[in-house]
């Protein structure tokens, strides 16, 4: 990468490509808020019992991991400007039909579509930010793209949940609908691939390793663990959280936007906070098992214990700052865990991993809101049900956490990586 500029310009330009990728992940997670935001008055409407509302929440991921695994392949083939042009463009034709008709089949389809066109965005965003970056330097801006879906999860819910009281759950969906339409334009007009990738390939020094061989590395299923807690948690907060804050906590609409948003600010603090250390003990030698791997896993671990005795606490400001920390601390996974991938994974088919990884993360999006709506169905109340669906996600989470950290190991698995190389050419 010697040969890459390192003026002031193309850093410049850099940090505009991580902003605009920063308002993609604010479009995509508010879109994804918006269903949780909005849940008593489309419950009310609709009718919907709270397993109904549970299989709405889960079917936005049905299709969500075979896409990401599709669009990180497509990453590794077409331009990451082309890519996520068109799923900002989808996402808007998905939601607007909503913000001018009422059915559970129409926001059932609408759901369905956007999370097709939402599954590659974590992965192929990244993809189109370490394209600027080379690996010393990706785990600060990826933190920042990691920020941006905190911001639309929690710090927009206030605005939406306004729209909502205001004007109608119809016409939230109709304006974040605008809002992706209006970041592709943007995106079209001033973004372009970085020239990292294209160096590598210049230079000769790319290798290939098998998908296999990558995907069964101990990193590899390290990450695969530590990200499926994480989001477990990330369905729950999108789909549930503000349903428990208003139904099991009796919180008015707007206290609960705000509780809600209180994860999305730790998150932002959080995420580049860690995410510069870890950069920090990576300069100072620390050894990238430790400085991202342990200190990933170990923000999993705490995210579930949070979430455990959470569930027991009495209403109380204890009670919310274990929601706000239970709640965003355990993604700091994605920026350390992301990093980590694309450690141990050539250039060539880093789109393709990151689409994998992803896709596997969010297979919990496709249980947690279903799990979470039975066991509410089933509770005495819904304070009794959530305290019961919370105590299991944290147990799981906890885990999933220390399982991770047990496993991941980049620096032998880049050594199995080059002894296979070496094997393979002898020959």
């Amino acid at each position: 990468m010697s040969n890459l500029p390192e003026n002031a310009a193309y850093r410049t330009r850099a940090w505009i490509h991580v902003a605009l990728v920063f308002l993609f992940m604010l479009v995509n997670f508010a879109d994804k808020a918006v269903v949780g935001l909005s849940s008593v008055p489309i419950m009310r409407e609709l009718g919907l019992s709270n397993t109904q509302f549970g299989e709405l929440g889960s079917a936005f991921f049905l299709l969500f991991s075979i896409s990401g695994v599709a669009g990180g392949f497509l990453a590794n083939r077409v331009r990451t400007k082309i890519l996520m042009f068109a799923m900002a463009v989808v996402w808007g034709v998905a939601l607007l039909p909503v913000s001018l008709a009422s059915s559970f089949g129409l926001l059932l389809l609408s759901r369905i579509v956007l999370g097709a066109a939402e599954g590659p965005a974590f992965p192929v965003a990244l993809h189109a930010v370490y394209k600027w970056f080379p690996d010393r330097l990706r785990a600060l801006p990826t933190s920042v793209v990691a920020c941006g879906a905190a911001f639309g999860t929690g710090v927009i819910a206030p605005l939406i949940t306004w729209i909502i009281v205001h004007h109608g759950w119809h016409r939230a969906f109709g304006a974040l609908g605008a809002a992706g339409l209006l970041w592709a334009c943007l995106w079209f007009i001033v973004a372009e691939d970085g020239p990292i990738d294209d160096d590598t390939a210049r230079s000769g020094a790319e290798r290939r390793v098998p998908y296999r061989r990558l995907m069964s590395s101990r990193t590899a299923i390290g990450v695969f663990l530590a990200g499926f807690g994480a989001y477990w948690v990330i369905a729950l907060n999108i789909t549930w959280l503000a349903n428990y804050l208003m139904k099991a906590l009796h919180f008015a609409p707007a206290q609960a936007a705000w509780i809600v948003g209180l994860p999305s600010v730790l998150q932002m603090i959080l995420a580049p906070s860690l995410a510069l250390l870890s950069q920090v003990l990576i300069r100072r030698g620390v050894s990238s098992r430790v400085s991202r791997g342990i200190l990933g896993a170990l923000c999993v671990v705490t995210a579930g214990a949070s979430m455990m005795a959470m569930a027991f606490l009495p209403v109380g400001p204890l009670k919310v700052a274990l929601i706000g920390l239970g709640f965003s601390v355990g993604s700091v996974i994605f920026t350390l865990g992301s990093t980590l991938i694309g450690e141990i994974s050539p250039a060539s088919q880093r789109g393709a991993m990151l689409g994998v990884t992803n896709s596997i993360h969010t297979l919990a999006g496709l249980c947690a809101p279903f799990v979470m709506g039975l066991i509410v169905d089933v509770g005495a109340n819904p304070e009794a049900g959530f305290r019961t669906g919370y105590l299991y996600a944290g147990a799981l989470v906890a885990a999933l956490g220390l399982a991770a950290a047990i496993l991941i190991e980049p620096r032998a698995d880049l050594c199995k990586f080059a002894q296979l190389e070496r094997d393979n050419a002898r020959q």
